[in-house]
Formats: structure tokens, C-alpha cells, sequence
């Protein structure tokens, strides 16, 4: 009963960021008809890649590079409504005994639009080459897949907003079932001297009542957000971000080998710069 409370409650976030969505189409005169949506260019081909350099990898508020800067890169392509990618990035895992040192990222989904709102149904599998536990030998393996579907939209120039819900029934280390709902914002500035600014925030919650989720991270529901400011020159973003959680607040765990609670889950600031193509 617990946990079909906390799946309703999560809906109900993406609901209202839905519903507010939806208000910024009627305001537009939408209305929710399709025949005034723009007119569809047809399927075409398109591709992207990208190189990072980060001060640290921080995924869901939690630092997954021992604090450390990584390089990261990503490749994807879309046909139509379909997209498919994969994202890759360094690690350190020596905390919990785990010789990881890279972690890939495969991607597929579809995007269909409505009117002025995109929506995003696709699966992400987590993969770690090189895993390898040494000390915690019993724990599970690291690779697992996830679900998701999103809805962004922009309610006025210059501004999107966006709710995604993620979903594992067996999440990171074989942790069991794992909800994650997040919500995003974003407004674009005009053009200064050469660069374009950018500020945008996330905030998200994860909720897990797996006991082997409790011990890994030290605690099983967490509340994790960020803001910044991207600056834009051509290809080029310079990203100034401030990441934090609850996780402090909410941690149970006092074992040694999980450090999560003191070094990976406070507050931080992280610099990333990313060359994107075309």
C-alpha cells in the first residue's frame, strides 16, 4: 500500500509539470488541436556527438567519480521520431570495491510530438566494462535497465520546461525496484558579446524499498537538485553548476566503506566544458 502511494504521488508531479505544460499551449492558441500544430518536415536522418571534460561525473546528486574530474563523450542519432545513442563516461568505484573505471550508456526511445509538446518513451540500459568486485564480492551486478517517459514543452519564448519519470525493477547492483521522478527548467538569454547564456535547474526525488538500496547508498529515498549557467560560444558550452541533496539528512548507513553520506552526496559546484557537432 506504501509503495502504490509513492508511485501516485510521483505521477501526480509529472502530472502538474503536464498540466502546466499544457496551459503554456493553450496560451499559445493551440487548444489542443492538431491541425494547428506546425506542420510536420518529415523523416529525416540526424546525428550528434560530444566531448566533455567535468570536474566530477554527479548522477542524481551523487558523485560517481570520487570527486574526481572525468572525460566524457556521447554519440546519437534520430530518424524521424525514433533516436537511439550511447553516452560514455569515466569512474571511480574503488570506494565500495568495484573496478569499474568506465560506464556506458545505451539509449533508445521515441519522441512523438502534440501541438507544442514533445514526449520521450525510451529505455536506458547502464552498462560498466571492466567490473570486477574485490572486497564486496557479494554485492550484485552493476548493469541494469530503466524506463522512462517525459513531457517538455515551452511555455513562453525562450523557456522549456520538462517531467520525466524513471523506472528499474532492478536498479543499480541488482538494488531492486527504483522510481525517479524529475522535473526541469530552463530560460535562454539574447546573445552577449560572443556568448549566449543559459541558466537552468533540476530537482528530482528517488524512492526505493529495497534493503540492499538502504545499505548502498545509505539511505532509500532521496531528494537531489541543481542550478547553473551555461555560456555558449558556437559549438562550445562552459557549464557552472551547483549540485546537492538530502541525502545527509537521510542516511542510516554508518559503515566505513560506504563514504556516500561525508564525500559524495553534499553540496559541490562543477565545471564541465563540452565541444558538441555539428
Amino acid at each position: 500500500m506504501a509503495e502504490s502511494r509513492r508511485v501516485v504521488n510521483l505521477c501526480g508531479v509529472a502530472g502538474i509539470a503536464l498540466l502546466a505544460l499544457t496551459s503554456g499551449a493553450l496560451a499559445d492558441g493551440y487548444e489542443g488541436s492538431i491541425k494547428d500544430a506546425p506542420k510536420d518536415e518529415g523523416r529525416k536522418f540526424t546525428y550528434s556527438f560530444s566531448i566533455t571534460g567535468t570536474s566530477d561525473y554527479v548522477f542524481r546528486g551523487i558523485s560517481q567519480t570520487d570527486n574526481d574530474p572525468t572525460l566524457q563523450g556521447s554519440l546519437n542519432v534520430g530518424y524521424g521520431i525514433f533516436y537511439a545513442g550511447v553516452w560514455g563516461s569515466g569512474l571511480d568505484f574503488d570506494s565500495f570495491g568495484n573496478d569499474a573505471q568506465i560506464e556506458l550508456d545505451w539509449t533508445a526511445g521515441i519522441k512523438p510530438t502534440w501541438g507544442p509538446l514533445t514526449f520521450d518513451f525510451g529505455i536506458i540500459y547502464y552498462t560498466y566494462p571492466g567490473e570486477g568486485y574485490g572486497i564486496n564480492a557479494n554485492l550484485g551486478d552493476l548493469p541494469y535497465l530503466e524506463y522512462k517517459a517525459g513531457v517538455s514543452g515551452s511555455p513562453f519564448a525562450n523557456a522549456t520546461l520538462g517531467a520525466t519519470v524513471y523506472y528499474s525493477d532492478d536498479s543499480f547492483a541488482s538494488t531492486g525496484e527504483v522510481w525517479t521522478v524529475e522535473g526541469t527548467a530552463a530560460y535562454t538569454f539574447h546573445t552577449i558579446g560572443p556568448f549566449t547564456p543559459t541558466i537552468s535547474g533540476v530537482l528530482g526525488h528517488v524512492e526505493s524499498e529495497d534493503a540492499a538500496y538502504l545499505t548502498f547508498n545509505g539511505f532509500d529515498s532521496y531528494t537531489y537538485w541543481n542550478a547553473g549557467l551555461a555560456l555558449t560560444v558556437d559549438k562550445l558550452t562552459f557549464d557552472f553548476r551547483y549540485w546537492d541533496t538530502d541525502g545527509a539528512e537521510n542516511a542510516t548507513s554508518t559503515s566505513p566503506g560506504f563514504t556516500c553520506v561525508n564525500d559524495y552526496c553534499g553540496e559541490r559546484f562543477v565545471f564541465s566544458a563540452t565541444v558538441a557537432l555539428p
